[in-house]
């Protein structure tokens, strides 16, 4: 399973989706990361150049360049969240601290509903 989140410079999780300036991308299998990349998106830069319409899809773009299946956030606004449930892309509770932990967490939590 490919997750995103939100991440600081050092890989720690970060509040806001929408304004993001890093993503975490991770490759989850088994309860286990198999690969972690931190992508730059200055999703905080451009958030207000433009309209919400044209950043949303900036932000597609990128979740269908990766293969992103579940995204894991503190936050994101009411817009991306429709938009999440347009493109079916599963929405889960982050949790403070390293953003990889943050990850498996949230997968092992929504497993076991």
């Amino acid at each position: 399973m490919i997750a995103a989140t939100p991440v600081t410079g050092d890989g720690r999780a970060a509040a806001a989706w929408g304004k993001a300036h890093w993503i975490g991308i991770a490759d989850v299998a088994d309860g286990e990361i198999r690969d972690f990349r931190i992508h730059e998106v200055a999703w905080d830069v451009s958030h207000d150049a433009g309209t919400h319409g044209s950043h949303h899809a900036r932000i597609v773009r990128f979740l269908k360049e990766q293969g992103v299946q579940v995204v894991v956030v503190d936050h994101m606004g009411e817009g991306m969240q429709r938009v999440m449930h347009s493109m079916r892309i599963p929405i889960l509770p982050a949790t403070p601290g390293d953003a990889r932990a943050s990850i498996l967490a949230a997968i092992e939590a929504a497993s076991a509903r």
